[in-house]
C-alpha cells in the first residue's frame, strides 16, 4: 500500500520516491539504475508507487512522467529527476539534495 502524502511530510531521514508504472518501458530501464544507487546508500528508504489515473500520491507531487524520482528528507521535497537514462543522473540527484 502507498504511504499518504500526509505520512511522506512526516516522513525522518532520507526516502526516495519513485513513481510510475509496471507497464511503463522508461521505468524498466531505469529500475537496475536506481537498483544500483540504492545499493550504495543504505541509509535511504525506497517506495516504489505504481501511478497512474485517479492516484493522489503522485497528482500532490505534480508527476506527469514516468519515472519520477523525487527524493524527500525530513518530510520535504528535495530533488527530483524525471526518466532518468543514466546512472550518474540518479547520482546528481542525491548530489543535489547534499548541496
Amino acid at each position: 500500500m502507498d504511504p499518504t502524502r500526509e505520512e511522506i511530510d512526516a516522513s525522518r531521514g532520507t526516502l526516495l520516491l519513485e513513481f510510475g508504472a509496471s507497464w511503463c518501458p522508461h521505468c524498466r530501464i531505469a529500475r537496475p539504475l536506481v537498483d544500483a544507487e540504492l545499493a550504495r546508500r543504505p541509509e535511504t528508504r525506497h517506495v516504489w508507487v505504481e501511478d497512474g489515473k485517479g492516484k493522489r500520491l503522485g497528482r500532490s507531487f505534480g508527476v506527469k512522467l514516468w519515472p519520477t524520482l523525487v527524493l524527500v528528507r525530513d518530510g520535504v521535497e528535495v530533488a527530483r529527476v524525471v526518466r532518468p537514462r543514466t546512472a550518474r543522473e540518479i547520482d546528481e540527484l542525491f548530489a543535489r539534495a547534499a548541496a
